[in-house]
């Protein structure tokens, strides 16, 4: 989406609030693509003493899968969007925190697209203390206990097998 910011650019103290949908469904993260519907943004530009500050929010629910136990799950993922916008850079050194305009517009989707992509999280679990699966027995640790039995250094078998024979008495 286009944003025309003719009747603001001069204007101190002008707004111009936008409010839109964003498919990104096609994009594919981790061999998955989380984005089942479109994305909505909301937001404003604001003439702050002449110069044109972006912010608003881009959410959406995503559909993700597991890194540590495999299982499917759904987040609500909200990212803030904040940009400065300029008709010409003073210099090259534009370190990407300032979006040039088209003529008198800008390019809504690609500054939330790009802040989007940007904060998605490379790793994705279905909850802070996932134990995942064991790599052994292939148990979900979440629900159940390993079956695995454990590895016993073959210099300490002796008194792994005095252990054993105290349990089971």
């Amino acid at each position: 989406m286009r944003l025309n910011l003719k009747d603001i650019i001069h204007v101190p103290g002008a707004v111009r609030p936008f409010v839109f949908q964003l498919d990104l469904s096609d994009l594919e993260f981790s061999g998955i693509r989380p984005i089942d519907r479109p994305i909505s943004v909301t937001g404003q530009v604001r003439n702050m003493a002449g110069a044109l500050v972006l912010e608003g929010a881009a959410s959406t629910t995503l559909h993700l899968v597991c890194d540590r136990c495999a299982k499917p799950f759904t987040r609500e993922k909200v990212v803030p969007i904040s940009t400065l916008l300029a008709t010409e850079l003073a210099d090259e050194a534009n370190d990407g925190e300032i979006v040039l305009l088209d003529g008198d517009e800008v390019d809504l989707g690609e500054v939330a697209t790009t802040a989007f992509v940007l904060a998605m999280d490379t790793k994705n679990l279905c909850s802070e203390d996932c134990k995942g699966i064991c790599a052994g027995c292939g148990v979900d640790l979440n629900v159940g206990v390993c079956q695995c039995r454990p590895e016993v250094d073959p210099r300490l078998a002796v008194l792994a097998k005095l252990l054993e024979d105290k349990e089971s008495e």
